[in-house]
């Protein structure tokens, strides 16, 4: 028997979103006429009410804006990065280039931000069930590493003793907390964790970048997994920088290293079929 169904109504439920509402001459995103939001709204507003569905105000979308810009490169040592100038010097257009940057930002390159918020919740969690900050702290990354392993993301950095832009971001949150941007529970779990490393290691393991803008967007109320998307998003401005840069020098087949310089072969010696 055959089912009688609309097939309008059926592509327009399959295709149904809250996010922008186009019609002939009209274009609105989350309700509001995109002429109005051209040259209104900042790029970082912007994102927001993608994401938010509602604008941000002043000071959240300030906050929102200093992580991005925190976060936009770290040098062709970071993989993404490398692999921006690598496939850009294969032939690779720009789409491609930073297409293949961006899937490099997995769970272990571009995941920690996003792990550091789900270890924030854990903790806070255990706050709201009754626990104090200290024992809360100690119990949660306790839980973190019997789960995931010794490495606890958003502290210590490969590069940097400390790292400048954690610094800076902190600074801001501080000022924030104290002009009722945000509440501040999330940054005072954070470093409720570099007290309880620096405890277990006896010497400091300062909150990394991905500590520090997981604060800002776990206290601004971004899920975790927002957390890398946005993280994508203010990364993906480096690797197109260094993709256009690769693109200008006109070398063909860059390698992860100089040509010059051999790699290590392990296996073994030469050897014959007879």
């Amino acid at each position: 028997m055959t089912q009688e169904f609309d097939a309008a109504a059926l592509a327009a439920d399959y295709w149904s979103t809250s996010i922008i509402d186009i019609h002939p001459g009209s274009i609105n995103v989350r309700g509001f006429p995109i002429q109005e939001l051209i040259g209104s709204i900042s790029f970082p507003q912007m994102i927001w009410l993608m994401l938010r569905g509602e604008l941000p105000d002043k000071n959240q979308a300030g906050l929102f804006e200093a992580a991005l810009v925190a976060s936009v490169d770290h040098g062709p040592h970071a993989p993404s990065i490398a692999i921006s100038r690598m496939a850009t010097s294969c032939g690779l257009p720009l789409n491609g280039a930073m297409a293949s940057a961006i899937n490099a930002l997995d769970d272990v390159h571009g995941g920690a931000g996003q792990q550091a918020v789900e270890l924030y919740d854990s903790i806070v969690a255990l706050e709201n069930a009754g626990a104090a900050l200290e024992d809360a702290v100690e119990q949660g990354v306790d839980a973190f590493i019997g789960e995931r392993g010794k490495y606890l993301p958003g502290f210590g950095h490969r590069f940097h003793p400390v790292d400048p832009r954690a610094t800076r971001l902190l600074a801001l949150v501080d000022a924030s907390v104290e002009h009722g941007v945000i509440g501040g529970k999330y940054a005072a779990v954070a470093r409720g964790i570099e007290a309880l490393l620096k405890a277990r290691k006896n010497k400091p393991v300062p909150m990394n970048i991905d500590g520090a803008t997981a604060v800002i967007y776990a206290e601004l109320g971004f899920a975790p997994e927002l957390a890398r998307g946005v993280f994508c998003l203010s990364r993906a401005v480096g690797i197109l920088s260094h993709a256009w840069e690769q693109r200008g020098r006109k070398e063909r087949n860059k390698g992860p290293m100089p040509r010059q310089m051999a790699y290590k072969y392990t296996g073994k010696p030469e050897r014959h079929l007879a």
